[in-house]
């Protein structure tokens, strides 16, 4: 009886150590927290680029190729990239789903795409933001997170292409099997502070991360607040001994190099 009881206090007392330091990240950090930005728009010039700056964060901004912002605005673009902030590839005109996205255009219909046209595409982005910073290296946040053109998956053709890709998903539990080419992340929509600081804490308590998927700051779809979002680079400010930010490229760089 008592060898049983002594084997169920050493796998709780392993199992309480590995959920909170699973993995080594930089500095003693518990976790890793990543802020990045969909489609390429104003706000985040505006908004996001700001407020990141004035608390010394980086954020990765995955731009649409026919982003009237990135068109209308290219030198300021290319300004934030200069100052540390991250262009990732967001294909050229943001295919999906027409089936379960109404406002896609019939052109756009993932479904009707195959794997060598959205590869075309995801080339043809790269090559974009070559001309506005001047990199090769690049990661990729899958439109709509689907990774799926018609009937073939091609997150292996995506997994060739970049150092790493952003899918949604849950707050992994584990750092162990993470995958590199379907990173999960969490979609925000009009968000309290308390539920993004919640979502900080869980990714702290997990000692894993936490990939914030934000669109439009200070209004319009799938919004977060300008101040909700201040709040929160606040908060993460505040526990920063305890909390690794840096770019999407630069935190799945350090993932594949000490896991």
């Amino acid at each position: 009886m008592k060898r049983i009881f002594f084997l169920i206090l050493l796998f709780s007392i392993c199992f309480t150590l590995n959920s909170v330091a699973q993995f080594s990240w930089p500095n003693g950090a518990k976790a890793a927290v990543v802020f990045t930005y969909d489609d390429g728009l104003d706000c985040h010039l505006d908004v996001a680029v700001p407020q990141l700056d004035e608390f010394g964060f980086k954020g990765t901004f995955f731009c649409t190729g026919n982003s009237p912002s990135l068109f209308n605005r290219m030198e300021e673009w290319r300004a934030i990239s200069k100052n540390g902030h991250e262009l990732g590839n967001h294909t050229i005109f943001h295919p999906c789903y027409r089936n379960t996205n109404d406002w896609v255009e019939p052109e756009y219909d993932l479904s009707k795409y195959s794997v060598e046209q959205i590869v075309a595409e995801m080339k043809a982005a790269n090559t974009l933001l070559k001309a506005i910073d001047g990199k090769e290296k690049r990661t990729f946040a899958y439109t709509c997170c689907d990774f799926v053109a018609g009937k073939s998956d091609f997150s292996g053709e995506v997994e060739k292409l970049f150092t790493a890709a952003r899918l949604d998903g849950p707050i992994p539990e584990t750092m162990a099997g993470y995958d590199l080419a379907k990173t999960p992340s969490t979609l925000v929509a009009d968000p309290t502070v308390e539920d993004l600081i919640a979502l900080v804490d869980e990714a702290k308590n997990k000692g894993t991360i936490i990939v914030f998927l934000f669109h439009n700051v200070g209004g319009g779809y799938l919004n977060v607040g300008a101040e909700e979002h201040r709040k929160l680079l606040e908060y993460v400010k505040a526990h920063e001994d305890e909390l690794y930010s840096a770019t999407f490229m630069e935190v799945m760089d350090y993932i594949k190099n000490n896991r």
